[in-house]
């Protein structure tokens, strides 16, 4: 195998995942990573990058609820120490803000999770 993964430049990391997380493409940060909501694209339209070896998985959904998790749960008991509200309102309130924060996050973390294994050559990605 003359074509190794030790022999290719580094490619950096951090602004990889940023690029992720605005949903472009990790290579030229130009073209958009996804088609729709959660669908990878099989190549960048503006590098050609081919991005079908990406394997994101469950993985941004569990990072998803990881998130929502670490963040509503203490706003939860706060929100119930401080204020008593009845309890049919708060439970409104937290589901709409669990449902829209986690709208919000899963495609960005999707992108962070291709960008991821882009920069770091997994799943095929080492052939470029």
């Amino acid at each position: 195998m003359s074509n190794t993964i030790a022999s290719q430049p580094e490619r950096p990391l951090g602004p990889a995942l940023y690029k992720g997380w605005q949903r472009k493409c990790p290579n030229c940060g130009n073209g958009p990573l996804l088609k729709g909501y959660l669908k990878v694209r099989e190549s960048c339209s503006v590098c050609r990058e081919d991005l079908t070896p990406q394997r994101a998985d469950d993985g941004p959904a569990y990072l998803t609820i990881l998130i929502v998790g670490h963040l509503m749960a203490p706003l939860l008991h706060i929100v119930f120490v401080q204020f008593r509200p009845e309890p049919l309102i708060m439970f409104t309130i937290f589901a709409v803000g669990c449902v829209a924060l986690s709208l919000y996050l899963l495609p960005r973390l999707k992108g962070v999770v291709v960008a991821f294994q882009w920069a770091r050559r997994m799943h095929g990605f080492d052939k470029s």
